[in-house]
């Protein structure tokens, strides 16, 4: 699957994301590209089980066409890489491999 590869409900549409064609032409504007690591939270009443429940809630690292915007705040809490990137990191990964997302782990942190 290419990098630019839009994915819809963790599918592959069999469309890619065209940078060179306007937004409205491409249909939408906050494309999820490439691969997507679907996270699964550790800590049970904070990002595990009931509403705040990370895997429920569809929050993934994955990638956007909205390169211009990484590093800032902008969704409901995925994290957004380049789609190259995100493909690079991809294959390096395995189901249930625990991922910090923060300054310092703490210490007790899995690795």
């Amino acid at each position: 699957m290419p990098a630019n590869a839009i994915l819809r409900g963790r599918r592959w549409t069999g469309d890619c994301y065209d940078a060179s064609k306007d937004p409205d032409e491409n249909g939408h504007q906050d494309w999820i590209l490439g691969r997507i690591l679907w996270l699964s939270g550790m800590e049970s009443g904070v990002n595990r089980g009931g509403y705040c429940d990370t895997f429920r809630r569809y929050i993934y690292i994955h990638g956007t066409a909205d390169t211009a915007r990484l590093g800032q705040s902008v969704s409901a809490g995925c994290i957004r890489m380049s789609p190259e990137d995100v493909c690079i990191l991809f294959p390096e990964t395995t189901p249930g491999l625990p991922v910090f997302i923060g300054l310092q782990p703490p210490v007790d942190f899995p690795r």
